[in-house]
């Protein structure tokens, strides 16, 4: 019913209305999604410095994907001749301790002095979200906008090997892509430090003070581990506790066996905020750099890093070709059900699903 139509609504003028318009916007633009590059384009692209192409490259190292991984192997693998021309260097510290803060005052100290850092971060993931903050960068104000700086957070999603893993594999880009210091850090917790020390050349442990006297320092593990550490927030009310710290870190240094390069680890204060004491620490470190190529250890260290990986690679690709067997994918649940009901125990359960996957 049209009621303009009725005899009674003569003198009403209604006006035609609008065609019906198109359910789709006539004006739309369709972007051309982005073809995947060769190996050979990734490779040129990162030779000649190219930052975007040398993040998409990360991105597909780190991807999980079976197509993505061969072609990041293949992207490695042309990218290795090109390698191993920078200073690698490892840095781990408590939650707090200032190691953003440290890490954009001495990336700036380099870039200055006309270096140009890679800084590759591993941030733990939340074991109950399974994500990660990534605020790194966040925290590198001057550092990120700097066109001689690289800086790519990666979570570790609850497999620190596969991260360390991939880590590795950056590093490799980063060095073809012309990066002569490459900075490594990981957060105090947990086995990140072991990962990371096998595969950089300094690592270095950044303490606060008050944090413990020296038998705290003794019971760390992570200290036999560190070439060097450094007491940070050295400044203000706080400047005669860190050189207090640092003469307790020194005496408890003394109680560990020699290094094995035959360096014996220093400790130093400074103000990472105050970009105090930062000289000194990299002069420590272009020290023990020097120490070490003078003695031999250094490409030793290096040679003995690359059998270390090799061995932690095939233990990675078994564990995944185990758990994406579809036979084990299928048991696995059946056994999980058994072991809560107390029908099983976790070492039969365990036993029975290897015997099923080696008897194949």
């Amino acid at each position: 019913m049209h009621p303009e139509n009725d005899p009674q609504y003569k003198g009403l003028t209604v006006n035609k209305g609008i065609a019906q318009p198109p359910s789709v916007n006539p004006y739309l633009v369709r972007v051309k999604r982005k073809r995947t590059l060769t190996s050979g384009e990734y490779v040129e692209g990162i030779l000649k410095g190219d930052i975007s192409i040398l993040g998409q490259a990360v991105t597909l190292v780190e991807s999980t994907l079976p197509e993505h991984y061969a072609l990041s192997q293949e992207v490695i693998e042309k990218c290795l001749p090109y390698a191993s021309r920078s200073a690698r260097i490892g840095i781990t510290g408590v939650p707090g301790a200032g190691k953003s803060t440290f890490i954009e005052a001495l990336g700036m100290h380099l870039v200055n002095k006309g270096s140009k850092l890679a800084v590759l971060a591993i941030d733990p993931s939340s074991e109950r979200s399974k994500g990660s903050i990534l605020g790194d960068k966040t925290r590198m104000e001057e550092l990120s906008v700097s066109d001689k700086a690289f800086i790519r957070p990666s979570p570790s999603a609850g497999s620190l090997g596969g991260v360390a893993r991939k880590t590795r594999e950056t590093v490799v880009l980063c060095e073809a892509a012309g990066f002569d210091k490459i900075i490594i850090e990981t957060v105090g917790v947990g086995q990140s430090e072991t990962a990371v020390h096998s595969m950089v050349d300094f690592f270095l442990l950044i303490q606060l003070a008050g944090t413990g006297d020296e038998l705290q320092g003794i019971k760390r593990g992570i200290m036999e581990m560190a070439d060097g550490i450094i007491i940070n927030k050295a400044e203000g009310a706080n400047l005669e506790k860190a050189k207090l710290a640092q003469c307790q870190f020194q005496n408890a240094l003394h109680l560990f066996p020699a290094h094995e390069s035959g360096w014996v680890p220093k400790v130093l204060t400074c103000s990472a905020f105050h970009k105090i004491g930062i000289e000194e620490v990299w002069q420590m470190m272009e020290e023990y750099i020097a120490f070490t190529k003078k003695n031999g250890y250094f490409d030793v260290k290096r040679k003995l890093q690359a059998k270390y990986w090799m061995y932690e690679t095939i233990d990675e690709a078994l564990r995944n070709h185990f758990y994406k067997n579809p036979e084990i994918e299928a048991s696995l649940q059946e056994m999980e059900i058994k072991i809560s009901n107390d029908e099983l125990s976790s070492f039969i359960a365990a036993s029975k699903l290897l015997d099923s996957y080696f008897k194949k």
